[in-house]
């Protein structure tokens, strides 16, 4: 019985068909991080962690740059044709890139060029597609289809990077980003066969004036939505930097070619897809998840930084893996059902710019961290982001239950609404 309620999502006819694709993109997508990681900081570069990081910047900067008008275009847009403009862009991208990296002719700059245009194409494609979610499956199954989107995306990730291990060491790093360039093709034919009358179509919102500043009074007014937007800044500018973690790990320390990179990236999503296993298992969101999985995200990364091999660090990888995804999970599924689906777009679009928007100034600095004082003081940055984000998120629950412990006059003991779900405006 609990099987059939962890993937009842995809009783959906549509839902099937997006994850179908879906799967097969996000096994070129990881095959395409590893490549780009492993060309920058081995075949571009004498192992220069800092280099990663600006491509990693580049890459996930114009979540905050474009952040205005990725919500709006969420929003107000027909999100499936939406989404196969970005996927097809994504796709040319990763071809003109393997192009350039088999002919032997591609360069640090053009590799800075090419994340900065895939991270402009991102920029759209993510507050849509995550939102579209919600159009495939309804509200009541959100949550559920949530942690099986990220279910599908860490089982690619357990078979991409060690699939392009294999690939670089074979035929050459150029290869993996021809596999996923082709790979999108997948997700254009799983949108142009959905039924779109089955669609669970949402209210666009209306173009006004002051349109695209809403959702920053919008979510600014909200004492949840605020909290956990601060921890996703935590984690997510210090925490989610693990190319440069995993690379200069793999490279300096154990000093693992690309297969050893590529697995240790594949170990990782072993507990990436058991915390999206663990979520899709449960029936509703709660605030405390955040806060649990803030805490070990952040005791996963002090095990790795002190790992003496390269299996216990492995280890370690699975520990930080689920405690990322009961994070992000629990984000993604709170912020969605406690918003009014006309806003949901650019809800979720600040909640990308924040989490991913903050790269430009947590990559750089963790690549300088590892370039200057070793790959595992650049872990410790994360283990201080997990555990600020923690004490962050129970600092602004404790706070709240001080209030209605004055509010309630001797009903200190009562939980908190969103104790018991996500409600507008509370934990």
């Amino acid at each position: 019985m609990n099987r059939l309620a962890t993937f009842r999502s995809l009783r959906v006819f549509n839902y099937r068909v997006w994850s179908a694709g879906a799967l097969v993109s996000n096994v070129g997508t990881w095959m395409q991080r590893t490549a780009q990681d492993w060309l920058v900081l081995t075949e571009l570069t004498h192992n220069n962690a800092s280099a990663v990081g600006v491509v990693m910047a580049l890459q996930f900067g114009p979540q905050l740059l474009l952040l205005p008008w990725t919500g709006f275009a969420a929003d107000h847009y027909n999100q499936r044709k939406l989404l196969m403009a970005t996927q097809a862009a994504m796709g040319v991208l990763a071809l003109g890139l393997g192009i350039l990296t088999i002919t032997g002719i591609v360069r640090l700059w053009q590799v800075y060029v090419f994340a900065f245009l895939f991270g402009c194409a991102s920029a759209f494609d993510a507050p849509a597609r995550q939102t579209f979610v919600g159009e495939l499956v309804g509200d009541t199954d959100l949550p559920n289809a949530v942690a099986l989107n990220s279910t599908s995306f860490n089982a690619a990730r357990m078979v991409g990077p060690a699939v392009a291990g294999l690939v670089i060491a074979s035929v050459g790093t150029g290869w993996a980003f021809l596999v996923n360039g082709i790979s999108f093709v997948a997700v254009l034919i799983s949108l142009r066969f959905l039924r779109v009358s089955e669609l669970h179509s949402k209210a666009r919102a209306r173009r006004t004036q002051g349109s695209l500043t809403e959702g920053f009074r919008y979510v600014w007014g909200r004492n949840d939505l605020r909290t956990a937007l601060i921890m996703l800044f935590l984690i997510g500018t210090f925490g989610f930097n693990f190319p440069i973690f995993v690379s200069t790990m793999a490279v300096r320390v154990f000093h693992s070619g690309a297969r050893g990179y590529g697995l240790l990236s594949s170990i990782m999503a072993v507990g990436t897809m058991s915390g999206a296993l663990l979520g899709a298992g449960r029936a509703q969101p709660r605030f405390l998840y955040l806060l649990y999985g803030a805490a070990v995200f952040g005791i996963g990364f002090l095990l790795a930084a002190i790992a003496p091999t390269y299996w216990l660090f492995g280890a370690a990888l699975v520990v930080i893996g689920a405690a990322a995804l009961t994070f992000t999970n629990t984000s993604n599924s709170l912020m969605q059902l406690s918003t009014e689906p006309a806003m949901r777009g650019r809800v979720m679009a600040l909640r990308l710019a924040v989490v991913l928007g903050g790269t430009p100034i947590g990559a750089p600095i963790v690549g300088w961290i590892a370039d200057a004082a070793g790959p595992r003081w650049a872990l410790g940055v994360g283990a201080f982001a997990g555990l600020s984000a923690a004490a962050a998120g129970f600092y602004a629950r404790s706070k709240l239950a001080v209030r209605t412990v004055n509010r309630s006059r001797g009903n200190a003991r009562k939980l908190p609404p969103a104790a018991e779900g996500p409600a507008a405006g509370e934990f």
